[in-house]
């Protein structure tokens, strides 16, 4: 069994303070939740929340003089800021009916910690600890930490009813941390799921975000398919859909799960692996030998992304990349110089690279081309790249050696005519037809003129 005494990672000074100012006070207090199941893992928790026996009234006077914050008292909770530092503490309570599936109609404040922590979502998140006490476990989450399982407190289906977004809260801290779900509570996950409609988009967003990040996140998607579909129904046609090619070992939805397994946890590039095949049963066709294509299956897919990314919400610089890369993930790409130099000029340096890590974990994740060909690929395509950029070669009209007002010197009119002509100008420095010098590019820019 882990030892929260051998494992522990040790509260901030000022979070053991605030726990002692309550304890002088005479109310007891324990940090709790996330930072107590983090801390027996050996993590370092990003937050320590702390509860407490004190009322809203009575944590006010405690702390008279810190730096308070007040925004949450109502729901009981009071931030004392030290150092710069938040720390959310909240009286022991027990939460009404939830008729939104995500917020309680109102709270109700006690003095039993065990009646708090009943109310939690699961196990591992229903311990408290304190330097007076120890811990506190009142329904098995040391032991669930030690077997690896997310299990709810209670009755699966009344968490779940409580707040549908617990079912994805679920599926993250299991993508995360490498856990099973526990069997009563991956079956009320599935039964409950249709009742995530009613849930924020952004919040939403937020889980699923997390949830592909994990570093056990194929697990979770392959498993909890029905559920992930439920809350983006455009994806539900990915879903066990033969490719019916020699060029592909698994249905969609296999493939674009392993792809996200394949690529590091960057959110746009995670979110890219899972949408950039969506558009495949759509654009669906089978030849006269029994083969099957999805051509243009890359226009659909990012269409299909995008009403993804527009549901869920999400912010703009996310959005654009993912669209960019989930339409452009099946180009040509080759270690060539002049074919690296226009997709440079097209998608920017840090696009191009994406684009490379986009095409190593597709084509890992179809199962029919050996790992360490694909390696070798992807390496040869980063140093080409790496090579190419360290000769600060010019793939863009800023690094052109020639303006506007140099063409304007041997006789251009601004306009159309000039615009064009700078365009053709850096086609002939990519192409190795012109060097980019001011005088080569002047005499090669009077040829144009000539053509005019």
């Amino acid at each position: 069994m882990i030892s929260l005494v051998d494992r522990i990672v040790s509260p901030p000074d000022d979070a053991l303070k605030l726990l002692q100012m309550l304890h002088e006070a005479g109310f007891d207090a324990y940090v709790v939740g996330g930072c107590v199941r983090d801390s027996l893992l050996g993590k370092t928790p990003n937050d320590w929340d702390i509860c407490t026996s004190a009322m809203p009234d009575e944590m006010a006077r405690v702390f008279k003089g810190q730096h308070l914050v007040e925004t949450g008292l109502k729901h009981g909770t009071l931030t004392v800021v030290m150092n710069h530092v938040p720390y959310e503490i909240t009286t022991y309570r027990l939460d009404g009916d939830y008729t939104d599936h995500r917020h309680p109609d109102k709270v109700v404040f006690i003095r039993d910690l065990r009646e708090d922590l009943r109310r939690r979502d699961f196990t591992v998140n229903a311990m408290a600890w304190s330097p007076k006490t120890g811990l506190v476990d009142c329904f098995g989450g040391q032991a669930d930490l030690e077997n690896g399982l997310i299990r709810c407190v209670g009755n699966a289906d009344e968490r779940f009813e409580e707040d549908a977004l617990r079912i994805l809260r679920a599926l993250r801290f299991a993508a995360i941390y490498g856990f099973r779900i526990e069997e009563k509570t991956a079956e009320a996950a599935r039964r409950m799921a249709c009742t995530l409609s009613e849930i924020a988009a952004e919040r939403i967003q937020v889980e699923l975000t997390k949830l592909l990040c994990g570093k056990h996140a194929v697990e979770m998607l392959r498993e909890f398919s029905d559920v992930i579909t439920t809350v983006l129904p455009d994806l539900r046609p990915m879903v066990g859909f033969d490719q019916r090619t020699p060029y592909h070992r698994w249905d969609v939805w296999e493939h674009s799960i392993r792809a996200v397994g394949a690529i590091r946890p960057d959110p746009a590039l995670r979110w890219t692996m899972l949408l950039h095949d969506s558009g495949k049963p759509a654009a669906f066709t089978i030849d006269d030998q029994g083969v099957g294509h999805a051509k243009g299956h890359q226009v659909i897919s990012a269409s299909i992304a995008g009403q993804v990314m527009d549901g869920l919400r999400m912010d703009r610089q996310t959005h654009d990349r993912v669209l960019l890369l989930v339409e452009k993930h099946d180009i040509d790409m080759r270690p060539e110089k002049q074919l690296l130099l226009r997709q440079l000029n097209r998608f920017g340096k840090d696009r191009v690279y994406d684009l490379i890590e986009v095409h190593r974990a597709d084509r890992l994740a179809k199962g029919t081309v050996p790992e360490d060909e694909v390696e070798d690929w992807a390496l040869d395509m980063r140093r080409a790249l790496d090579d190419l950029l360290a000769s600060m070669p010019c793939f863009s009209l800023k690094q052109l050696k020639v303006s506007g007002n140099d063409l304007m010197s041997i006789g251009f009119r601004p306009g159309k005519a000039m615009g064009e002509a700078l365009n053709r100008l850096l086609e002939a420095v990519i192409d190795g037809d012109c060097a980019n010098e001011t005088d080569a590019l002047l005499t090669y820019a009077k040829t144009l003129a000539h053509e005019e």
